[in-house]
């Protein structure tokens, strides 16, 4: 093996730059606080065009890689739509895909989402653009580069991703964990951004995932640290994990790492809060 695997280096990427199997795609979405709690999802396009790493293209996960006729954001798209999306980007069974983002989870999602339709040829870019950027490696500006649409098929489920019902079957239950991925303020109820009521789905812990990444260099934290950042709420012991946030994103980040560390049973709660604080459900805060 060549140290290919779910989390990748830049050098790498650097390495492989030119090799026509490797498909480099920028996930970047930017998200906006509205009044009254609620975000404003932007597509990472411009930013994309302005810099980014040569030979990259752009997956849309606001258009192209969400279900568009679900009343919720970011909704996991059927298996052929999810295939054919991809293989516009170019990427074909035998493709290694790199994926990177501003902030890594958007990556992740997409990783999430591939490995869940059973492509297992993905990884993250460690650190992404920022620490690219920061090794002086080039970038390049304007539109992507045409590629030539490729045929994907994805015929497995792997269920890594569940639904309302099955995270309100799991409340109160000894061997399931339900994580928000959420900041702690969040979680608490107490402030940021909230999806109709502020709070968290009763019983969760909080595992952010924004501490999952070192703020400066916007790669993973050591494994040792993430370890005892999980640890410390019991996921590891548990029998399985489910993950949610505001609307499926920041959760792949914890099931990511999750998936880094060894626990494989692990779900994304794909609508999250935006579904749940908006039903008739009980929330806690506090």
């Amino acid at each position: 093996m060549d140290g290919f695997g779910p989390l990748v280096s830049t050098a790498w990427l650097a390495d492989r730059l030119d090799d026509p199997d490797v498909r480099v795609l920028d996930c970047t979405v930017t998200l906006h606080p509205l009044p009254g709690g609620d975000m404003r999802a932007e597509s990472g396009l411009a930013a994309f065009e302005v810099a980014h790493i040569p030979g990259a293209g752009f997956a849309d996960l606001i258009r192209d890689l969400s279900d568009t006729a679900s009343q919720l954001r970011f909704t996991l798209p059927s298996a052929d739509a999810f295939a054919a999306a991809l293989g516009r980007l170019g990427v074909g069974r035998t493709s290694r895909v790199v994926l990177y983002a501003d902030v890594a989870h958007w990556a992740t999602r997409l990783w999430w989402m591939m490995r869940h339709y059973g492509f297992d040829n993905a990884a993250v870019l460690d650190g992404g653009l920022h620490a690219w950027k920061a090794e002086g490696r080039a970038v390049e500006s304007g539109k992507a580069k045409p590629v030539a649409e490729r045929s994907l098929a994805l015929d497995k489920n792997r269920d890594l991703f569940c639904d309302q019902a099955a995270v309100h079957g799991a409340m109160g239950s000894s061997d399931t964990l339900t994580i928000n991925a959420l900041l702690p303020e969040q979680h608490a109820g107490s402030g940021g951004s909230h999806y109709g009521r502020p709070g968290r789905i009763p019983g969760s812990v909080c595992v952010p995932a924004r501490n999952l990444v070192d703020p400066a260099t916007k790669r993973f934290r050591p494994l040792p640290e993430l370890r005892e950042q999980f640890e410390a709420v019991g996921s590891l012991s548990k029998e399985k994990v489910i993950a949610y946030c505001g609307g499926g994103i920041a959760a792949s980040g914890d099931a990511f790492v999750l998936h880094l560390l060894g626990q494989d049973n692990v779900q994304v709660y794909d609508a999250s809060l935006q579904e749940w604080a908006r039903s008739h459900l009980p929330m806690e805060v506090g």
